[in-house]
């Protein structure tokens, strides 16, 4: 005979809450005490209240009082979501405005180990890993908690972008515009700007690696072309100014270009001898992964062959062009893509991995680039 038992299980919550609008203190008094005497729900730790500035959003805004609380509870997910939800109605939360002010702002961080995304829901929470708001009164009450993407814990993941120098990571396929948003982040946080010094090992790179044809072997070229990746970023190097490294690549990528090239054999010999090279880099302590879709790479490309003389806009895009047909160029780096975002957001294997990424949709590049301002605007 076998016994059913009917005890539920019981997840660690972490809750984000903040507030800009009318009586911000009383107003998260009662949201929490809403949650604090809510069934199914046991409210285990509050973080003191932090004042901050607004992030992202429409100009002139007043500041935000944020914390933090952490709960236990046996309702799934989406039920967790939809209990926010009800607070936030209940204190009459308004959602007319993209990153508006707010009486209320009820966030799901984290949920156990739990990693969703739907179109209503998705934890761990896609921008926590880079909002000093959110980590500084997370790590008060739950510093010890992990992150179960990054596999870091919160209070590592404050530690990662409170570095003096930091280095950020514009990282996506030619066509994503990945150098045209490093720019803008470089602008406004006043960094340094380091653009990739040659093209990825796509198809059709070997002819692109040198004026005249080379005499060196394949596993040659991308070792000379990493170590081109890596001069700017060596750990023995770095800067110690407080305004930080932006790149628009990752130095991973030509590894990963290099195993979706068919007509690249990587051997176990580069595999070493890459390893040696990165290793002795900075890591970037945030990526900015940009992700793009079919149609827009081919009308990239489209402008790129028509535009060439008179803009240096997707100028990353030259190596695809060498490419028998648009569709095969587009294939390439979509595959590429896919490459990056399982390497980057993989719970394996995070040894030399960022440990904040944020996913950024770069179909309209003006809407990616605030987005990515946003992100690193809210570090500090």
């Amino acid at each position: 005979m076998v016994l059913q038992s009917n005890r539920q299980k019981v997840a660690r919550c972490l809750i984000g809450c903040g507030a800009n609008v009318g009586a911000r203190r009383e107003q998260l008094d009662q949201a929490i005490d809403m949650l604090r005497f809510m069934p199914g729900i046991q409210l285990m730790h509050v973080s003191q209240f932090l004042e901050t500035r607004p992030v992202g959003g429409p100009p002139g805004q007043p500041p935000y009082l944020n914390a933090a609380c952490l709960i236990e509870t046996t309702f799934e997910p989406i039920e967790v979501l939809d209990m926010l939800l009800a607070v936030e109605n209940t204190l009459q939360r308004s959602r007319e405005t993209r990153w508006g002010p707010r009486t209320i702002d009820l966030d799901l961080l984290i949920y156990d180990d739990c990693v969703l995304k739907t179109e209503r829901l998705q934890v761990p929470h896609p921008r926590m890993t880079t909002r000093r708001f959110v980590l500084e009164p997370a790590a008060e009450i739950a510093a010890d908690l992990e992150h179960p993407v990054s596999r870091c814990s919160i209070h590592e993941l404050l530690e990662n972008i409170s570095q003096r120098h930091l280095h950020v990571a514009v990282v996506g396929v030619p066509g994503s515009g990945a150098p045209e948003i490093a720019d803008a982040v470089a602008d406004v946080t006043l960094s340094r700007l380091i653009h990739a010094p040659a093209p990825l090992p796509i198809a059709g790179w070997g002819a692109l690696s040198t004026k005249q044809v080379s005499t060196k072997e394949p596993t040659e070229q991308l070792l000379l072309l990493s170590q081109k990746y890596a001069d700017p970023l060596l750990k023995a190097n770095w800067p110690d100014g407080p305004h930080g490294t932006v790149t628009d690549y990752w130095i991973e990528s030509i590894r990963l270009a290099a195993e979706n090239n068919s007509a690249i054999d990587t051997n176990k010999q580069f595999e070493n001898a890459f390893a040696s090279i990165s290793q002795k880099t900075v890591t970037p302590h945030v990526v900015l992964l940009l992700n793009v879709n079919r149609q827009t790479l081919s009308e990239r490309i489209a402008y790129r062959a028509h535009a060439a003389q008179q803009s240096d806009v997707f100028a990353d895009l030259v190596a695809v062009q060498t490419m028998t047909t648009s569709d095969q160029g587009i294939a390439t780096l979509l595959s590429l893509q896919e490459h990056l975002i399982d390497c980057l957001l993989s719970t394996q294997g995070r040894q030399c991995r960022p440990k904040a990424v944020i996913q950024l949709d770069s179909d309209d590049l003006g809407k990616a680039a605030l987005d990515a301002v946003a992100a690193i605007e809210g570090i500090s």
